[in-house]
């Protein structure tokens, strides 16, 4: 087996359990993997009752993207194929994946062609993917990418851990942009295939001023985290700029700011070639 489909869930029982239905129409066989953020729907005795071949971690607490590192760990294929509760890939999508980190030892991450559900109109960030600005080596077979989305890419196993996965401190919210740092600051290339299909039917059930809170903060974290400090302040003075002024985005702010002792502690910056790289989504 080439790769393991794991996905991380909280108290959306009936959209895990469709999504976990749709893993079984996979043209490749695969293992599953579930990682329960502590759900107090029912959901983890619903998985463990009506999918039983799937390996069900239940975890005490929630975890939210560390989720992802929990299940990396019992992993023991190649490939990660990452979806959400509310993501599924076409049956033939992570094959299609898998071909690409087969035929490419240096490519970490292949991130998919979103199709918004019901209707699969495409999500609007996938322009961004395709014409992507970031440079890339000619043996890419898709566009270079600077991040990636968790729920819709399958991941070099081998990559994610040395990369040491998802920040537990970033939680969950925009935590993919560090990780995706540090994989190219250890020589790993992130693209995006257009051939390779996944959905996107966005949950009813959000936390839509949690998920926007954690992603201004994580993004002003993952900024001073990794860029250089003149990239830093520019950055940091943009996103000030344009932000809504409201209590999502003072709560933010507080958090980033109580945070800053250990993102001193733990600052490096990108090398110089990862750097320019990742300089050029500015510009886009």
């Amino acid at each position: 087996m080439r790769f393991t489909v794991v996905v991380i869930t909280r108290n959306r029982r009936d959209g895990l359990l469709a999504a976990l239905a749709r893993t079984r129409t996979l043209t490749e066989a695969a293992p599953v993997i579930v990682v329960d953020n502590a759900s107090r729907d029912g959901t983890a005795d619903a998985v463990a009752a009506r999918f039983p071949e799937a390996a069900l971690i239940r975890s005490p607490a929630n975890l939210g993207a560390v989720g992802r590192n929990v299940a990396a760990d019992h992993v023991r294929t190649p490939y990660i194929a990452f979806c959400d509760d509310d993501t599924w890939w076409d049956p033939d999508a992570p094959s299609r994946a898998a071909d690409l980190l087969d035929a490419h030892p240096r490519l970490a991450v292949v991130t998919g062609r979103i199709l918004v559900e019901p209707g699969g109109r495409e999500d609007p960030i996938v322009p961004e993917l395709r014409h992507s600005p970031v440079p890339g080596p000619p043996w890419l077979p898709g566009p270079a990418l600077g991040s990636f989305l968790a729920g819709a890419s399958m991941v070099r196993t081998e990559a994610f851990r040395a990369a040491g996965g998802f920040s537990a401190r970033l939680w969950l919210g925009g935590e993919e942009e560090l990780l995706s740092a540090d994989l190219m600051a250890l020589g790993w290339q992130l693209c995006y295939a257009e051939d390779v299909v996944v959905h996107h039917e966005p949950s009813r059930l959000r936390e839509p001023h949690l998920r926007r809170r954690h992603g201004i903060r994580n993004t002003l974290w993952s900024t001073w985290l990794r860029r250089p400090l003149p990239v830093a302040v520019r950055r940091t003075a943009r996103l000030l700029r344009t932000l809504p002024r409201d209590r999502v985005t003072a709560g933010a702010l507080a958090e980033a700011a109580a945070g800053l002792g250990w993102v001193a502690r733990e600052r490096r910056t990108l090398p110089p070639a990862v750097e320019a790289a990742r300089a050029r989504l500015a510009e886009y």
